[in-house]
């Protein structure tokens, strides 16, 4: 820990507030060499939310970013969220609204730490190198504190890292643990050599997955950095709304959030387009981290057998072996990915209830729920296509 004075903690409205410097010194210090570890706490992909309009007023996620100072500067910073619902989380609370509101309280609003409508892991006390312990206390004492004073039902820290959990307990706050299914590159030199690791039989399935998908009649095409241009977004909007409607009913993401991706963060992001006769049919999208390539939306204006495993899961481990990635994160849910190599993987989060009898009661709930969670992931792996040691 760094020493120094008196820490500040402040909520602040809009990013407009913080200069992009002063926000990635503490989300991504590993950007000055080379692409941040994660790309959704960045300044560039929080702010693209706020200036879309994808978050706001209206949307049911009012920013209210958390920022620690110390001495004048800067030490630490907490993408954060006061909550009129609990869409787009992907962590799910509706169990426990329901029982609050049972018990008689209000459970809206909440306070939520997370980069909304993105499952994937990572820091969310973002500190400058040098003050982690400092920054991490401070952030999570200014939520619970926020969450008494206003006599809100909770605040909830989601998709966090395991060492951010360990440090949130200390704090009091509940160390929940779901999961997710993430491929791991331990490097493979090409897909061959992820294919030599399956069982047969699931090694002729994934060929046949990929045989039949190419069968749509035309090309699949990577498009990133340069290469991507405004009219591939304006397909991958209509594929994106049409998901959307039927996953959500409204879309999260507005048409504008796409521009601005596009000027902004091209070059961390991967648009996979199945076209014919020069016509997108299909399209998945990925951001890129440093070792890791997180896929996070499909859509398609028509449907071929095998095109969206194809498209999410195949072209993204063609892509992370192509470039040296560890880890592809496919978004949530869905024991499908096992039978394609994406393995069940803990995924944490901390919940905190100013009102001592719900939050015992949550801890109860929270107990039994990951020795179910331990029981699953242990059977589910032992259908894991890889051949047996």
């Amino acid at each position: 820990m760094a020493d120094g004075g008196a820490l500040s903690v402040t909520l602040v409205a809009s990013l407009d507030g913080v200069t992009a410097q002063d926000w990635d010194a503490c989300a991504c210090p590993e950007s000055a060499t080379g692409r941040p570890a994660d790309p959704f706490t960045t300044y560039g992909f929080l702010h693209a939310l706020e200036a879309s309009g994808s978050v706001g007023t209206g949307t049911g996620w009012e920013p209210r970013y958390i920022t620690v100072e110390q001495d004048g500067t800067l030490i630490a910073v907490a993408p954060h969220y006061v909550k009129s619902h609990s869409q787009g989380e992907y962590i799910f609370d509706h169990a426990f609204a329901q029982a609050y509101t049972r018990a008689g309280g209000q459970y809206y609003p909440k306070l939520q730490s997370a980069v909304p409508f993105t499952p994937a892991t990572g820091r969310r006390f973002l500190c400058k190198p040098g003050f982690e312990e400092a920054g991490t206390a401070a952030i999570l004492q200014a939520m619970a504190q926020v969450a008494r004073d206003n006599r809100l039902s909770s605040a909830h820290v989601t998709f966090c890292t395991a060492e951010e959990a360990a440090r949130g307990t200390e704090h009091g706050f509940l160390h929940r643990v779901t999961e997710q299914f993430h491929w791991e590159n331990p490097g493979y030199a090409s897909f061959d050599d992820f294919l030599a690791a399956l069982s047969s039989r699931k090694r002729k399935t994934i060929r046949k997955e990929r045989a039949t998908a190419q069968d749509f009649g035309g090309v699949i095409r990577a498009y990133t950095g340069d290469d991507l241009q405004p009219e591939h977004w304006d397909a991958f909007w209509e594929f994106y709304q049409d998901t959307g409607a039927r996953k959500w009913g409204t879309p999260y993401l507005t048409r504008a959030f796409f521009d601005i991706v596009q000027d902004t963060m091209r070059n961390d992001v991967l648009l996979v387009l199945a076209e014919r006769d020069g016509e997108p049919i299909a399209g998945a999208l990925n951001f890129i981290g440093r070792d890791c390539l997180y896929g996070r939306y499909w859509g398609c204006s028509e449907d071929h057998s095998c095109l969206h495993f194809e498209l999410c899961y195949y072209q993204a481990m063609d892509f992370a072996i192509e470039h040296g990635l560890g880890r592809v994160e496919a978004g949530a849910q869905g024991t499908h990915k096992l039978a394609r190599g994406y393995m069940p993987s803990e995924i944490h989060s901390l919940h905190h209830f100013p009102e001592p009898g719900f939050h015992q009661a949550v801890a109860g709930y929270l107990r039994e729920e990951r020795a179910a969670i331990d029981y699953e992931m242990t059977a589910l792996a032992n259908y894991a296509p890889f051949r047996k040691s």
